[in-house]
């Protein structure tokens, strides 16, 4: 009789146990995925997808990241056949590229009446939302330059005087959305002439052009090169890290491009691409951009880096971004023509 008992009680257990555990797999079954392309850094994926993932539980990110140019391009060769759901955290000039193409699905995220109109395409529904700005910035190594005896720079300018020959490492701007910001920037700071002059100058002072905007500041902070052009994000982490260098913002002003989100046309699951767009315009996700940048899409929940200047938005040169996209190609095979002999071999 008692062992009639144990048999019947082990058969409830079990019983318990096949649908608590045939209810965990319905669930996540139940999950969608939602395919990501960013050129976002890659130390900050994390906390934003656990963030996004805890909001919306039903959706699991499949994320592909590379750098901007890379993430353009092969959107672009997937247009007829679109694999993204959603391009996120990619720069606003590179969507406006493939807005031209028709690929962008027009959406207005929930909760946009919040964000800033700078950080947003201006027709109704949007076709694209920003995020955050990201901005030039000088990475300078001061161990490596007194044993140099290489001067501060102050300015653009003084980055094209002989005394910084092989010293300098920057973004090639057809892979880094980095590289791209600043020769657009200077092109339209400086005038065509006057600007690709600029570059030809600095192109006789440079080391390397990398393949990533964050690799000027690492290679600089690890002393390999005095001077590294990147962006404030990448040099105000280093320098938080104890990399002996100094952020130096040019006084004739810093080019910027905006990180953004747009749904791609013809997307697999629209539905977790939508949800993904509403959150990226939360408080909660801005919250987490405003930990890696100064100026983000909400008003009220960016604050200052360290090592940022306060005003760091007032320095922001005035950047069309519309000029910037339709003349990407042009730009892009000049600066080819002129310095890509000099871009490290791509892995």
């Amino acid at each position: 009789m008692w062992a009639i008992k144990c048999n019947k009680m082990l058969a409830v257990v079990f019983a318990a146990v096949f649908l608590i555990g045939g209810a965990g797999l319905a669930f996540a079954q139940a999950k969608t995925k939602v395919n990501v392309y960013t050129a976002l850094e890659a130390d900050q994926i994390k906390a934003y997808k656990d963030a996004f993932e805890k909001a919306y539980p039903d959706v699991e990110m499949a994320i592909t990241r590379d750098s901007t140019g890379i993430i353009t391009a092969k959107l672009l060769a997937e247009k007829n056949n679109p694999q993204a759901d959603i391009v996120w955290g990619v720069a606003a000039t590179s969507l406006l590229v493939l807005d031209a193409e028709g690929m962008l699905e027009p959406y207005a995220p929930k909760g946009l009446d919040a964000v800033k109109p700078f950080f947003r395409d201006s027709r109704n529904p949007p076709h694209w939302v920003g995020m955050d700005v990201w901005a030039a910035t000088l990475c300078f190594n001061t161990i490596e330059a007194e044993k140099k005896n290489i001067p501060k720079p102050e300015s653009w300018a003084d980055l094209a005087k002989p005394i910084y020959k092989g010293q300098i490492v920057m973004p090639n701007p057809a892979s880094s959305g980095t590289g791209f910001l600043d020769v657009s920037s200077w092109l339209q700071m400086m005038g065509n002439e006057k600007g690709w002059a600029f570059m030809d100058a600095l192109h006789q002072n440079i080391g390397v052009y990398t393949h990533s905007g964050s690799k000027p500041c690492n290679l600089a902070a690890s002393g390999e090169y005095v001077v590294g052009i990147s962006f404030e994000y990448r040099a105000s982490a280093n320098k938080v890290k104890g990399a002996p260098i100094d952020l130096i913002f040019p006084k004739e002003g810093l080019g910027y491009d905006m990180e953004a989100t747009a749904i791609i046309k013809g997307a697999k699951n629209m539905d977790g691409a939508k949800k993904l767009a509403d959150w990226s315009v939360t408080k909660e996700a801005n919250g987490l951009y405003a930990r890696n940048f100064a100026v983000v899409a909400l008003p009220g929940v960016g604050k200052p880096l360290e090592f940022v200047p306060a005003d760091f938005e007032k320095r922001l040169v005035k950047n069309d971004f519309a000029w910037a996209a339709a003349n990407r190609e042009k730009i892009l095979a000049e600066w080819n023509k002129r310095y890509n002999a000099k871009s490290e071999p791509k892995s």
